[in-house]
């Protein structure tokens, strides 16, 4: 694996991806959804860690995120199996139904 020089901030991949952040959030917050090593945390003191992720990780979720695009069907499973919480699920089904 090649040394990792630098990471994106969650926030920074959605842009980066034309997706919704809380989509990205979800999807980082289970380290089984990337390969290790994709996902960095970042100390900004002692109680504010936040995570980010590699260029690969960045590839990953693209991967992963057109995959499931692949039918309506397979959308909805994917949003069932990493989204967790209502209210994201419900701010990131009328992300993309708009």
């Amino acid at each position: 694996m090649a040394t990792v020089r630098h990471v994106f901030m969650l926030d920074y991949v959605a842009e980066i991806l034309g997706e919704h952040p809380d989509l990205i959030h979800a999807i980082v917050s289970n380290d089984d959804n990337l390969t290790w090593g994709s996902i960095i945390s970042v100390s900004f003191g002692p109680d504010d860690v936040r995570s980010a992720v590699t260029d690969d990780g960045i590839d990953e979720i693209r991967t992963m995120i057109a995959e499931a695009r692949r039918s309506p069907e397979e959308w909805d499973s994917f949003l069932e199996c990493v989204v967790y919480d209502d209210d994201e699920m419900e701010a990131i089904r009328a992300h993309y139904a708009a």
